[in-house]
């Protein structure tokens, strides 16, 4: 019986989390604002976007500015596009990470403006849904990509491997042309995210097998 109710419950949880409505030929004319375009996730976005006839505003930054005003930048641009959104009943596509659900060891700074993004995005969301705006939010928490300059500042820091970027880019235009709630790449982290409520303290020693602790630290 209990193996039958597990299966029963595994079985929902997928049909939930996997269907797919994603229409390519809804973006075709689509208008889209695309901030940090010029590197990443943000570049391949852009290529895919442009692929399916999307008219694209693209936006550039540097690495290190985006980590002085990460979560400033977000909130101002938001601001401004929300009349606009609101009166089209467009969407937010939010590129966030990992590290804004599930804190790790020695990337404080960024970690915690991740999870500034989620507060503000998760709260905002409540707040049109009262008001009855029809303007949708989606969340992204995406890993380490395979772009060379995220490649090397955690070379010989972190075990963990990089996912694909263009089917990460993928992946978040599905969420967004769907407007989804949230969208997770590589899939498995959304089961990380649950873990984290249950274990929201793990063991060093879970934590060492993919973090070389002498490199991060040094």
């Amino acid at each position: 019986m209990k193996v039958l109710l597990l299966t029963g419950l595994g079985a929902l949880f997928f049909a939930y989390y996997w269907d797919d409505n994603f229409d390519p030929a809804s973006l075709q004319g689509a208008r889209v604002l695309l901030t940090g375009a010029n590197a990443g996730v943000g570049e391949e976005l852009a290529y895919h976007y442009a692929r399916l006839g999307s008219h694209l505003v693209l936006t550039a930054h540097t690495e290190a500015l985006l980590q002085k005003v990460n979560f400033v930048s977000y909130v101002q641009l938001t601001s401004r596009a929300l009349p606009s959104l609101t009166d089209s009943k467009g969407s937010l596509v939010v590129v966030s990470s990992l590290l804004g659900r599930v804190p790790t060891s020695f990337s404080t700074p960024y970690s915690a403006a991740k999870f500034a993004l989620d507060g503000f995005f998760g709260s905002l969301r409540r707040e049109l849904d009262v008001q009855d705006v029809n303007v949708a939010i989606t969340m992204c928490v995406l890993g380490l990509r395979d772009r060379a300059s995220a490649a090397e500042a955690v070379r010989g820091v972190t075990r963990v491997k990089a996912a694909p970027g263009p089917k990460a880019a993928l992946a978040v235009i599905r969420g967004g042309a769907t407007r989804a709630a949230g969208v997770f790449y590589p899939w498995r982290f959304r089961l990380l995210c649950l873990l984290r409520r249950w274990l929201p303290r793990p063991r060093a020693w879970f934590i060492r097998q993919e973090l070389n602790v002498t490199a991060a630290a040094a």
